[in-house]
Protein backbone atom coordinates (compact mmCIF):
# COMPACT_ATOMS: atom_id res chain seq x y z
CA UNK A 1 0.00 0.00 0.00
CA UNK A 2 1.45 3.25 -0.67
CA UNK A 3 1.46 6.29 0.90
CA UNK A 4 -1.80 8.55 -1.19
CA UNK A 5 -3.67 4.65 -0.64
CA UNK A 6 -3.05 4.80 3.12
CA UNK A 7 -3.99 8.39 3.25
CA UNK A 8 -7.17 7.77 1.06
CA UNK A 9 -7.92 4.54 3.75
CA UNK A 10 -6.95 7.05 7.38
CA UNK A 11 -9.55 9.78 5.55
CA UNK A 12 -12.49 7.56 5.24
CA UNK A 13 -12.02 5.81 8.47
CA UNK A 14 -12.42 9.13 10.12
CA UNK A 15 -14.99 9.84 8.47
CA UNK A 16 -16.74 6.65 9.13
CA UNK A 17 -16.26 7.07 13.19
CA UNK A 18 -17.19 11.01 12.43
CA UNK A 19 -20.53 9.72 11.03
CA UNK A 20 -21.19 6.41 13.34
CA UNK A 21 -20.70 8.94 16.08
CA UNK A 22 -23.26 11.05 14.96
CA UNK A 23 -25.59 8.10 14.13
CA UNK A 24 -25.51 6.75 17.62
CA UNK A 25 -26.33 10.05 19.54
CA UNK A 26 -29.41 10.22 17.48
CA UNK A 27 -30.53 6.62 17.98
CA UNK A 28 -29.85 7.55 21.77
CA UNK A 29 -32.16 10.53 21.72
CA UNK A 30 -34.87 8.51 19.87
CA UNK A 31 -34.40 5.78 23.04
CA UNK A 32 -34.16 8.97 25.51
CA UNK A 33 -37.33 10.19 24.35
CA UNK A 34 -39.13 6.85 25.09
CA UNK A 35 -37.61 6.73 28.62
CA UNK A 36 -35.32 3.75 27.74
CA UNK A 37 -32.09 5.20 28.95
CA UNK A 38 -31.99 1.70 30.97
CA UNK A 39 -32.46 -0.34 27.98
CA UNK A 40 -29.11 -2.77 27.23
CA UNK A 41 -29.73 -1.58 23.86
CA UNK A 42 -28.98 2.17 25.49
CA UNK A 43 -26.46 0.82 27.11
CA UNK A 44 -24.62 -0.47 24.33
CA UNK A 45 -24.61 2.75 22.43
CA UNK A 46 -23.37 4.04 25.18
CA UNK A 47 -20.81 2.44 25.06
CA UNK A 48 -20.13 2.75 21.57
CA UNK A 49 -20.37 6.09 21.34
CA UNK A 50 -17.69 6.34 24.16
CA UNK A 51 -15.41 4.28 21.93
CA UNK A 52 -15.87 6.27 18.83
CA UNK A 53 -15.26 9.60 21.12
CA UNK A 54 -11.82 8.27 22.63
CA UNK A 55 -10.35 7.67 18.85
CA UNK A 56 -11.62 11.33 17.87
CA UNK A 57 -9.87 12.47 20.80
CA UNK A 58 -6.73 10.59 20.18
CA UNK A 59 -6.90 11.43 16.01
CA UNK A 60 -7.11 14.99 17.98
CA UNK A 61 -3.99 14.83 20.12
CA UNK A 62 -1.94 13.60 17.31
CA UNK A 63 -2.88 16.65 15.46
CA UNK A 64 -4.88 14.34 12.62
CA UNK A 65 -8.46 16.05 13.13
CA UNK A 66 -9.24 19.85 14.07
CA UNK A 67 -10.62 20.21 17.41
CA UNK A 68 -14.38 20.05 18.01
Amino acid sequence: MDNSERLAAFEKMLADIEKNYGDIQQKMDALKAQGKEKSATYRQYMGNKLMYRQLLSMYELYGLKDRE
